[in-house]
């Protein structure tokens, strides 16, 4: 028996480092890694330790006798990433058999080296990363700091509430909010409660792993019309993020067009017709859920650019939607290059997938009744939104050379997100980035960045890993060389000011506080948990469970 990778990979290679045999791949010394779509374990040389199972952050490696009907054809997608290699020596001893010795980390200061107090700006996978790094590699002390009154960043409000698995990775995250060496300040914003200036003083470095929290735009007639969304607004609507509108999406049409080919739009068109009983058992937003199971939606249009081959979203994701229960996923063949693209696609292409599924045009009438689908329409390009009253009516897209009117009540654009500026660093417009050499900020001794703050919109959380290695490495490297400023404030001088400039602001104990809260209002509802959906509700829980612990 061997094991598999499957759906939910995140890349972040935690497998590769406790494989005995080396047998998974690409590793992150291949020049392939951070462009495969997702690890791969080869079955010739798979010993079935179980021991990249028990290390997965996501529960993604399954023994391959033991996968559903839906997954058993990641069996045949590890072994295809092998087809023509050399196999690899498996046995024990052998040269492909790792001989485990003392540890050693490359990123590890001098003995005699002072800690570092290093300030960590965003609790997402990209700084958790960071901090998880200093934290095991060094005796830095990291202080923690996120603009809402709750760590998880796009774990919590990014991943789909249907994929719990890829959410696990936050429990790995999360045993470092209470680590002794770790101070947290929840609901503090650069620029409008502390500027960064007040934040590199009272620190060695600080990290800033903010993200791409806007999307990008269309740009076409009629984009301000309502019930023009951005994919980034939705996506926040059902996850109960605390800036999302929470009655703001009005599901009253039969059909929802999806622009953008990635696994964002795959994303909220599975969620925009799925079983509402089966999201239920999620920990989807309650007002989403109230909204989903009263929704007319029956069909969505995802809308491509390009070919099927040229599609953005990954092949497994592709993979789980033809597997959505009472969802059919179908493809639009108003253009002749589709089919010809699908059919003469391989297996191992993204454009092989879609092979046997059935053929539609959307310009017909939209399923009616309790009929779902999703409809993947490529070769069409977004010219016009057009709404009467309050909202939209239909969407004019290219077609084949001429122009085409699809019906429909609500489109949402998910054509990728931007980062924003911070105030006190640099930021490049055009790529939406800040300039950054291994991470250092350029032209700001002390200042680093990590995340899509630093690389753009790319990768998946898992990418986020080596991406900290370099930062915390290049960080740890000006340490040595003395490069860093010297700090005038200490940690208690800072945690003063961001309550004087903060009153709310939330602490672990809090944190944990609205933990056991949102779990406490799950287990009622047989549910994971229930988000907490405003920033008064999560600072108030918060409190009172701070208050509750100190009186008992």
């Amino acid at each position: 028996m061997t094991y598999a990778i499957t759906q939910t990979c995140c890349n972040d290679a935690t497998c590769v480092a406790v494989c005995p045999v080396n047998c998974i791949h690409p590793t992150p010394e291949e020049r392939a890694f951070g462009s495969t779509e997702m690890l791969h374990i080869d079955p010739r040389a798979c010993i079935d330790c179980g021991a990249c199972a028990d290390a997965c952050p996501v529960d993604a490696i399954f023994p391959v006798d033991s996968l559903s009907a839906g997954q058993r054809e990641y069996a045949d997608i590890n072994a295809a990433y092998y087809e023509g290699a050399e196999p690899l020596a498996a046995e024990v001893g052998g040269p492909n058999f790792h001989a485990w010795g003392e540890p050693v980390f490359e990123r590890s200061l001098p003995s005699d080296f002072g800690p570092l107090r290093v300030a960590v700006v965003g609790t997402g996978p990209a700084g958790m990363y960071a901090a998880q790094d200093l934290l095991l590699h060094t005796a830095a002390e990291v202080t923690l700091i996120d603009r809402l009154p709750v760590a998880g960043g796009l774990v919590r409000y990014g991943v789909a509430p249907d994929h719990p698995a890829t959410k696990k990775v936050g429990d790995t995250f999360s045993r470092f909010h209470s680590h002794p060496r770790v101070r947290m300040h929840l609901g503090i914003e650069v620029g409008r409660d502390v500027t960064a200036e007040e934040l590199s003083a009272h620190h060695d470095a600080v990290i800033y792993a903010v993200g791409a929290s806007t999307d990008r735009r269309l740009g076409v007639p009629g984009e301000e019309t309502p019930g023009c969304l951005s994919a980034t607004a939705f996506v926040a609507w059902y996850n109960a993020h605390p800036e999302a509108v929470a009655q703001g999406v009005d599901l009253c049409a039969e059909r929802v067009v999806v622009v953008g080919n990635g696994n964002v739009a795959l994303d909220v068109a599975r969620i925009l017709v799925a079983d509402p009983e089966a999201l239920a058992a999620t920990d989807i937003a309650a007002h989403a859920l109230d909204a989903l199971r009263a929704s007319r939606v029956r069909e969505v249009v995802v809308l491509g650019r390009r070919g099927p081959g040229d599609a953005a979203y990954t092949r497994s994701e592709l993979l789980a939607l033809k597997h959505v229960p009472g969802v059919e996923l179908v493809v639009d063949d108003h253009d002749p290059r589709t089919a010809a693209a699908i059919d003469a696609a391989g297996a191992g292409d993204r454009a092989g997938v879609l092979k046997g599924l059935a053929r539609v045009r959307t310009d017909a009438a939209s399923p009616t009744g309790g009929e779902r689908r999703i409809v993947l329409r490529f070769h069409s390009e977004v010219r016009e939104i057009r709404g009467e009253g309050d909202g939209v009516n239909s969407v004019r897209v290219t077609d084949g050379g001429g122009t085409a009117d699809l019906g429909a009540g609500l489109l949402l654009r998910a054509i990728g997100y931007r980062g924003i500026p911070v105030p006190g660093l640099p930021f490049d417009e055009a790529s939406g980035t800040v300039p950054h050499e291994g991470g250092r900020v350029a032209g700001v001794p002390g200042s680093y960045v990590v995340g899509w703050i630093k690389r753009g919109p790319s990768g998946g959380i898992g990418a986020n890993r080596t991406c900290a290695a370099e930062t915390v490495g290049t960080l740890l490297a000006d340490a040595v060389a003395g490069e860093l400023p010297a700090p005038t404030g200490d940690a208690k001088a800072f945690r003063r000011l961001a309550r004087q400039r903060n009153r709310r602001v939330v602490d672990a104990r809090g944190l944990a506080a609205i933990d056991r809260a949102e779990r406490d209002r799950g287990r009622r509802d047989g549910r994971p948990r229930v988000k907490l959906a405003t920033v008064e509700e999560l600072v108030a829980t918060a409190r009172s469970g701070r208050l509750l612990r100190l009186t008992r």
